[in-house]
């Protein structure tokens, strides 16, 4: 890294962590201090572990424990960013920075407990005790507008500040179409010599259905890879299209007319680390997953509820889970039926068996969505757990609804004695208090809907 470094002359490396949230934070470190800095980490506020969507900080930090029972917190005390040089990148739209992810550590060498980071790599640890490895890819799905205004006025800088004017980039409508693609493929092309400038695995380039929604897929990786490339892909298409005067957004569902719902689709299976091998793929005969793999899947769907907080972590997220849409609204599984909430794909001697799950959102925390998969998954093999025929109408079977907000699906994760269990006491009750905050600060704001509803009638 600092052979690349003096190589590349590189003037700063950006240092960060990916927050509770899924976002990068960190400081850019000046050339000549990027060494001293490998050695000994470089400190970060810890209220920034602390912070809800509108990057308020919603803990006390002025009272013992912070509130949550956490005394190395009290305070605002720092934490130390000690970074994994392994994933570190030269910016290929920002020439002189480089950029390199850190695990967050106390300054007594403890690493942080709340690192979303951390969280999925011991989940990956119990894994590896199995003689497995998790293979995942990613699907995403985003909208990208015309910048039109930042809207930079006094009056919008206010916490969470005014959002951008746009315009659209097409009408939409036209699934896959050449045309379509056509029109955008000088963006495309930005995405791709961006993305493959940073060693990504893109896959494919797509025009979603909607208007101004395209899609990105990426090949399988093991690991904390997927995790790593989601969080660098969205930082890098945000940062890429600022640049040339557009605006990228992974928000769900945009409060824009016409505009339609974007998910991020999951593809998971598990491999034997001594053969290689799909565990997911039964030997032969008329099964159509191994015995290890219908478990894992009856563990995804025993879990499902309490889940969905980890995979769909925002407010709009829930617009999204309408029947009939390509959106899951039921805990369910099919044999390659995007109306399921868990899709599974393959069968005998099919290198490619795997499920995709269909619930999450694309601003969701990666490493929070994967270790909900793999513990879930973990849980259902170690139970032996049997999940119920596969469903052929999505959207009329009598399974169980998935939440219809993110205040059922908190309280699902709040009460969970599954995740209290696996993730700690300490964590699910830090994860509940920020997304708890969120809530309590859309409850409290009149919303246009109330305004129309009741105005002029009352």
């Amino acid at each position: 890294m600092l052979e690349a470094v003096e190589r590349d002359d590189l003037e700063v490396v950006r240092f960060g962590f990916a927050d509770q949230h899924g976002l990068m934070r960190g400081k850019a470190i000046e050339r000549d201090a990027v060494a001293s800095t490998m050695v000994d980490g470089c400190t970060m506020v810890s209220t920034l572990i602390l912070k809800d969507t509108s990057h308020k900080t919603v803990m006390p930090v002025w009272e013992a424990g912070a509130g949550i029972g956490s005394p190395r917190l009290t305070g605002g005390a720092d934490l130390i960013m000690v970074p994994d040089p392994s994933t570190f990148r030269r910016l290929p739209w920002a020439k002189t920075n480089g950029w390199v992810q850190c695990d967050l550590y106390y300054p007594d060498g403890e690493p942080v407990a709340f690192s979303t980071r951390r969280i999925l790599r011991q989940a990956l640890d119990r894994l590896d005790e199995k003689g497995l490895e998790f293979v995942s890819g990613l699907e995403l799905e985003f909208h990208v507008f015309r910048l039109l205004d930042r809207n930079l006025a006094s009056h919008d800088c206010v916490q969470p500040a005014t959002p951008p004017s746009i315009s659209l980039l097409q009408h939409g409508y036209q699934y896959l179409t050449e045309i379509r693609y056509d029109e955008l493929e000088p963006l495309f092309e930005s995405f791709r010599r961006g993305l493959i400038d940073l060693n990504l695995p893109l896959r494919s380039e797509e025009i979603e259905f909607g208007p101004s929604q395209l899609e990105l897929t990426f090949s399988p990786r093991k690991g904390l890879v997927t995790a790593d490339n989601a969080v660098l892909a969205r930082n890098a298409i945000k940062q890429i299209c600022q640049r040339k005067g557009y605006h990228a957004t992974f928000m769900c569902r945009p409060h824009i007319p016409n505009t339609f719902s974007s998910g991020w689709h999951l593809h998971q299976s598990l491999v034997d680390k001594k053969t290689g091998a799909n565990s997911f793929a039964p030997d032969g005969g008329n099964a159509f997953f191994s015995e290890l793999g219908m478990n894992y899947l009856g563990g995804l769907l025993k879990h499902a509820k309490e889940s969905c907080i980890l995979a769909a972590p925002t407010i709009n997220a829930y617009k999204r889970y309408r029947p009939g849409s390509l959106a899951p609204d039921r805990i369910q599984w099919a044999r390659d039926n995007k109306g399921a909430m868990l899709r599974a794909v393959g069968g005998a001697r099919a290198s490619a068996t795997r499920i995709e799950n269909r619930i999450g959102e694309p601003a969701a925390n990666p490493y929070l969505y994967l270790s909900s998969q793999l513990l879930s998954g973990l849980d259902g093999m170690d139970a032996k757990v049997t999940p119920p025929p596969a469903v052929e109408e999505p959207y009329s079977s009598q399974a169980e609804r998935l939440p219809k907000s993110i205040t059922q699906a908190l309280a699902a994760f709040t009460q969970s004695s599954f995740y209290r269990e696996t993730l700690g006491e300490d964590f699910v009750n830090y994860y509940t208090l920020i997304k708890q905050a969120e809530i309590d600060r859309f409850l409290s704001e009149v919303t246009d809907w109330e305004q129309r509803e009741y105005f002029e009638m009352f």
